[in-house]
């Protein structure tokens, strides 16, 4: 088992791996889990925005609560790491926002998968039109940045890269479509499965989002020790 990373050493990773030139003067919107994952975000989230807050031309961040109950300020605050005090002062300008899976208003359609597509990506199960709806809000940004952890799961087969746009900041129809989609796959044929129909159409639904993705995933233990960092495309993510 590779040892567990340091603070320190995460944070000489990111100043190494994620090229801040790269990120100047753009609008930057971290995607990050909620509290039901086990991630730790003061780390990341204070090392991110050491390294690129002087660069950005703003910096937020959207929790990817799927269809999950909505966060609090204080909780999504606290789980960042970040004290009262700090939110009032020094993060003053970082926008903090909870995704909005059954409000038609903070929605926008960006494509559709048309039924010859989910045929082909369900392996025929299922043949319909499924429009692709994602949060308004990435519309305002030059850069979407995932930032969560990769492991099993029960419906997408794993974590990570782009399920933090579908279902993370996905609208319901392609939400209820790939539920549906893992139901009749079943379990079995999904958890712990790199390449299974429901990945495939997150993947396939990801190509549809209009701004530049990037990804940093980890690998943790269950008290959010790091074991290891990934940055790149979310595609990247998946396929290495």
């Amino acid at each position: 088992m590779p040892p567990v990373l340091s603070d320190a050493a995460v944070r000489s990773w990111i100043a190494e791996h994620v090229p801040a030139a790269d990120y100047r003067g753009k609008r930057v919107l971290l995607v990050i889990p909620d509290a039901t994952r086990t991630a730790p975000l003061p780390l990341l989230f204070g090392a991110l925005h050491d390294h690129l807050g002087g660069v950005v031309k703003q910096l937020d961040l959207i929790v990817a609560l799927g269809t999950h109950q909505p966060m609090p300020e204080a909780a999504s605050v606290k789980m960042i790491g970040v004290s009262p005090e700090d939110r009032a002062g020094r993060f003053a300008n970082v926008g903090l926002f909870n995704h909005e899976w059954d409000n038609p208003d903070r929605l926008a359609t960006i494509g559709t998968l048309s039924a010859t597509e989910t045929a082909e990506l369900s392996g025929a199960r299922l043949s319909l039109d499924v429009p692709v709806e994602i949060n308004r809000r990435v519309l305002d940004y030059d850069v979407l940045l995932v930032l969560g952890p990769v492991f099993p799961h029960e419906v997408v087969g794993f974590s990570g890269g782009n399920k933090y746009f579908f279902p993370g900041i996905s609208g319901p129809q392609l939400l209820n479509f790939f539920h549906w989609l893992g139901a009749l796959v079943t379990n079995v044929g999904i958890i712990g499965v790199k390449d299974t129909p429901v990945r495939r159409v997150v993947e396939r639904a990801a190509k549809l989002i209009p701004i530049e993705r990037r990804c940093l995933a980890f690998v943790v233990r269950p008290d959010a020790a790091l074991y290891g960092l990934f940055y790149g495309t979310p595609e990247q993510a998946w396929s290495d």
